[in-house]
Formats: structure tokens, C-alpha cells, sequence
């Protein structure tokens, strides 16, 4: 299996009220890399005070970590409707510079043939950043942090886009949501047209479907166990995507996988 690389912020959460933990792309997907002992990394900041939650929790799970002092912490407030989350930005976060990857990153990353880039706002990973990361490598990156709006308050998200971002893209993930915000609509050509060879819709309780150039491939639900937690099943969906393509899947193949694990994971397997 070929090197897994998972680069983003992580952040500060509050769910429905509750105490702050560790969350962000990196850590949900770290969760999932390990659960699948793929071969993986992660380079990631944080402020110093939140060190001991979100980053302790991080290196505990055991991934080789390279983690950058942040100015301030990436935080979100959120809770559940249904498979709706409702999220408001608590702050923003630092954004990502050619010279992290070329500097302080540059080690962990040099063997890593896919990258998960996990981006949280639309300021966090600039075109010339995601430009520089692709040099060399397979990147998949989540809508999420090119539709949202990088400030404080309640999330709000639309289209106004650098699309030549999309240009250095092997696969790009998206829910429902962001699929209607940045396609217009769910259908496979709407999908394509976005120019990603690889494109994962990811449907939350319906399973998740993947839009290759010759080929739609339906992937329906994994039954989950007891009381579940989605927060952050679309980061793990997406390393654990890139897992099975690292290791020679198909598509299709790699997103059937993903979602059997997936909800082992969520269930608590």
C-alpha cells in the first residue's frame, strides 16, 4: 500500500453543548487510517493552549504527527437534525503557505503518493497550496473547505470559487449539500462536468456514489450498531477511500470498502 498523507488544521468542537474535544479532517481521519492500519501521516497545527485537546488525542493514536504552532485553533460549535448538522464557526484558523509544505511539512510528506487535503474553510488551502501538494501526488480534497466562508459566526457556503483549484485534483469529495452548491444538482454529468476525474458523493444514510468518466458505481449504507456518531464520517469515508485506491482498488471497489468501515468505525468496531 502506497503512503497516505492527511494535511489540514485540526480543531476545537463543541457537540450540542458539550465539552470541547479534538476534531477536524486530520483526526477523523486518522481515527479511520488506523482502524484500517493503513500507512499514514499526518501534518497538521494547532494553537499551544489546545494542544492538550486536540492534539494530545491526535498522537495517541499512534500516526507519525507533524504539528505546526497555529496562531488560534480552527473551532465549531454544532449539533444534529436529523443527518443535518447545523455548525457556526467559532475561528477560523490559520491558513496553509507553500513554505509549510516546503518547510517544516516537507519530511513527513516526501514518501506520501495520495493526500487527504483536508481543508475545513475556504481560506485554509489557497490554489497555490493545493498546486505545490499535487506536485508528485495524488490529492482528494472535501468540498467543505472550498465552499465555506472563512469567518466567525454561522457557516454560510456558496460557489464563488477558484475552479482552477479543481484542475489539480485526482478526487473530490462531496455530501449532498455541497454537490447542489457546487454542481447544481446531484446527476453524473452535472458531476463530471466539475473536470475531477474522481468524484465521491458521499449521502449520509443512503450510502455514497461514485462519478468516474465511464462508470456510476451506488454504494449503498452499511448497517451501524447501538448509538452512532456521524461527526466526522465524511473525513474517514474520504481517507478510507484514498486507502483502497492506495492499495490498488478500483473506484468503486475503494468506496464499497470505505463504507463497510466506515460504520464499523462510527458503531464503535
Amino acid at each position: 500500500m502506497s503512503r497516505i498523507a492527511l494535511v489540514g488544521n485540526l480543531t476545537v468542537d463543541r457537540v450540542a453543548g458539550g465539552p470541547p474535544r479534538a476534531g477536524g479532517g486530520v483526526f477523523h481521519g486518522a481515527r479511520a487510517a488506523v482502524h484500517v492500519g493503513a500507512d499514514a501521516v499526518v501534518a497538521t497545527r494547532c494553537a499551544p493552549a489546545d494542544r492538550a485537546v486536540a492534539l494530545a488525542p491526535l498522537e495517541a493514536l499512534g500516526l507519525p504527527v507533524a504539528c505546526a504552532e497555529a496562531h488560534e485553533t480552527t473551532a465549531f460549535s454544532f449539533h444534529y437534525e436529523g443527518d443535518h448538522r447545523v455548525m457556526e464557526v467559532d475561528a477560523v484558523g490559520d491558513d496553509w503557505q507553500r513554505e509549510d509544505l516546503d518547510g517544516w511539512a516537507a519530511d513527513l510528506l516526501r514518501d506520501a503518493a495520495w493526500v487527504h487535503v483536508a481543508g475545513l474553510l475556504r481560506s485554509h488551502f489557497p490554489t497555490d497550496v493545493v498546486e505545490r501538494l499535487a506536485a508528485g501526488r495524488h490529492l482528494l480534497l472535501d468540498a467543505q473547505g472550498i465552499l465555506r466562508h472563512s469567518r466567525t459566526g454561522p457557516l454560510e457556503r456558496d460557489s464563488e470559487i477558484d475552479r482552477t483549484l479543481l484542475e489539480h485534483l485526482a478526487v473530490l469529495k462531496l455530501n449532498e449539500d455541497e454537490a447542489r452548491i457546487l454542481a447544481g444538482g446531484l446527476e453524473p454529468d452535472r458531476l463530471r462536468a466539475l473536470g475531477v476525474a474522481e468524484v465521491v458523493l458521499t449521502l449520509g444514510s443512503e450510502g455514497a456514489r461514485v462519478v468516474t468518466e465511464a462508470d456510476v458505481v451506488d454504494v449503498p449504507a452499511h448497517p451501524t450498531r447501538g448509538d452512532v456518531d456521524p461527526t466526522g464520517a465524511g473525513d474517514a469515508f474520504s481517507v478510507l477511500y484514498l486507502a483502497g485506491r492506495a492499495q490498488g482498488l478500483e473506484p468503486g471497489a475503494a468506496a464499497k470498502a470505505a463504507g463497510a468501515s466506515v460504520a464499523e468505525l462510527i458503531s464503535g468496531g
